[in-house]
């Protein structure tokens, strides 16, 4: 029902607007409650509270699915401007002190993974800061902070050689991948989808392979997580991946479908002491990124 004309219309809560976004964006109520730092109880509550307000409803549930109803398409567009209105006010105040550009090096994988989730958020909280992102090796990355080419940088290492001076975000099992109701593991000689030289997960692959005597071919190689997906998607071959990185499509395969055990990899930061503000600002964007990821298991 419309307020009457002489009653004044409610406000609505920003803090309500940015689950109802999160949701919007990400499809799934407890993806946008780790988002948001909040419980998948206390997000379906905003939620209820958002569509008695307006007395309509704006998502449309069921048990595997969450999406717009008519209503919430229009809504959406609303909050967003709302919000982007709201952080432009407060950077205003509160962050206009904080400027400069960042140089932050990353490895390919996360890179395409995590850094579009880390330089929106950054960007929404701190706008004055340019990024500027260099993707290569994590051994390249590592000589440039050493040269002082970047302020900043994400490597991933043996779990048993992490780089000097660098904090930890997190540790995983690397495992083989192969493709859902796929045969390439199967193969004598096994197909293999390998990274270039000096990748941790290459080398622990090609450890475990040494280790137990399986024969091998390197069936593909690429530089890139895309392209190992495409291999290990045409079940062209098994490829060793960070087991987070498994998606619908691809199975985990283990010492029962005949694959060794590879062992873990840690995903550090290196930065300077006498790094700046803009630095140390992006440095508490991305460890709360990870923070985040531990808790939920999505970035």
């Amino acid at each position: 029902m419309n307020a009457p004309l002489n009653h004044p219309l409610p406000l609505l809560d920003l803090d309500v607007l940015r689950t109802f976004v999160a949701i919007a964006e990400t499809g799934s109520f407890t993806t946008a409650a780790g988002s948001v730092y909040r419980t998948p109880s206390a997000v379906s509550m905003q939620i209820k509270k958002l569509e008695d307000i307006l007395g309509r409803s704006v998502f449309a549930r069921d048990a595997r699915s969450v999406a717009l109803t008519t209503d919430g398409e229009m809504l959406l567009g609303y909050a967003r401007r709302l919000l982007s209105i709201n952080r432009e006010a407060v950077s205003k105040f509160i962050v206009p002190d904080i400027s400069g550009v960042v140089r932050l090096g990353s490895p390919d994988d996360y890179g395409e993974r995590v850094l579009p989730h880390v330089l929106k958020r950054f960007a929404q909280s701190h706008p004055s800061i340019a990024v500027d992102v260099v993707i290569d090796q994590s051994a390249n990355l590592r000589r440039r902070m050493d040269d002082r080419a970047l302020d900043i940088t994400l490597l991933t290492n043996s779990c048993n050689a992490n780089a000097a001076g660098a904090e930890v975000l997190l540790t995983e099992p690397i495992v083989w991948a192969g493709a859902k109701g796929g045969c390439a593991h199967r193969c004598e000689p096994l197909p293999v989808s390998m990274w270039e030289e000096g990748c941790v997960w290459r080398a622990g692959a090609l450890e475990a392979l040494g280790r137990e005597g399986r024969n091998y071919r390197v069936a593909y190689m690429s530089a890139h997580t895309a392209g190992q997906r495409a291999a290990i998607m045409a079940d062209l071959a098994v490829a060793p991946l960070p087991k987070s990185f498994l998606g619908d499509d691809m199975v985990e395969l283990t010492p029962k479908d005949g694959m060794p055990e590879i062992g873990n990899y840690s995903l550090a930061m290196i930065v300077p002491a006498d790094a700046n503000a803009p630095v140390k600002a992006a440095a508490d964007h991305i460890r709360a990124t990870f923070d985040v990821f531990r808790e939920t298991g999505r970035f």
